[in-house]
């Protein structure tokens, strides 16, 4: 098994994008979100923090589900580097606890839970400025051969 890490963006040691166009985090995407993960060593996760505008409204005031769904997915995603692997999602489950506000401060935490081959289970939680817990997921990721898959996308 690979060994823990540190990482950022979707490029891992194996792989480099040419350009990033993922809409969670992909700089290159002009309609995309932008967001920006920071690994916090002290507390073994991933963090990023970020405000929600009206573009993602779902119910008035709150964020749309699948916009919640989305920064889980993106969040839990990110813990994968950590093992120097591309891994896809297979399979997320979204606990919908509080309506998430928009142009509120908020955060996105993710981490490891379990490893077993080229089977990732990660979790994630977004928070408000209180520290209450808004939304929960857990995400079961794939490993796989990203030159493989993507070769016509990645530099070599």
């Amino acid at each position: 098994m690979p060994k823990k890490s540190h990482g950022h963006g979707h490029s891992t040691r194996y792989v480099r994008l040419q350009k990033n166009y993922c809409f969670a985090c992909g700089k290159n995407n002009p309609e995309g979100m932008r967001l920006k993960f920071a690994y916090d060593e002290e507390r073994d996760c991933f963090v990023c923090r970020f405000r929600l505008r009206k573009r993602y409204t779902g119910p008035p005031g709150h964020a749309h589900g699948g916009i919640i769904a989305t920064l889980l997915d993106e969040a839990m995603g990110k813990v994968n580097k950590l093992r120097h692997v591309v891994a896809l999602t297979k399979q997320i489950t979204v606990d919908y606890l509080k309506p998430v506000p928009l142009n509120k401060p908020l955060r996105v935490e993710s981490r490891e839970v379990q490893v077993k081959g080229r089977k990732h289970i990660n979790m994630g939680e977004i928070l408000n400025q209180k520290g209450e817990v808004l939304a929960r997921g857990e995400g079961l990721f794939i490993a796989i051969d990203p030159h493989k898959m993507f070769s016509k996308f990645v530099d070599r």
